[in-house]
């Protein structure tokens, strides 16, 4: 059973060194009104950490594409299963007009549906 827990309609943009309040860490985090939430049902590419070029590539474009999407008007955050995984951020799914904003990212190919563990994205680009 899922709950939302609020509509937000903020500008997104990309996270600096600044305060954190409403921006895009990458594909699957990002801030808002201060809080650090993690889109539970996907896993999106690295940027900071990535393992390879071609991953960090693909996570900036997906981080970029969260931007948009977020930006794209009012969108809920809903959470299913657990409420904060073990970093301590919210996990929550983002839903705008009953379809999930990480599963946008999914269909687009700049994230995978999550399967409870990261998977080996330079692996993955170097067998496409």
């Amino acid at each position: 059973m899922s709950a939302t827990l609020l509509t937000l309609v903020a500008a997104f943009s990309l996270c600096g060194s600044g305060p954190r309040i409403n921006c895009v860490v990458d594909g699957d985090t990002f801030w808002t009104s201060g809080e650090k939430v993690r889109l539970a049902d996907i896993n999106a590419p690295e940027t900071h950490a990535a393992g390879c070029a071609a991953e960090r590539e693909l996570g900036l474009a997906a981080a970029r594409r969260l931007i948009a999407l977020l930006n794209a008007g009012p969108f809920t955050l809903e959470t299913e299963g657990r409420a904060v995984d073990r970093y301590g951020r919210a996990l929550r799914i983002a839903v705008r007009n009953g379809r999930s904003i990480g599963q946008q990212l999914v269909s687009e190919g700049l994230a995978e549906p999550w399967r409870g563990r990261r998977s080996d994205w330079c692996a993955m680009l170097a067998a496409r």
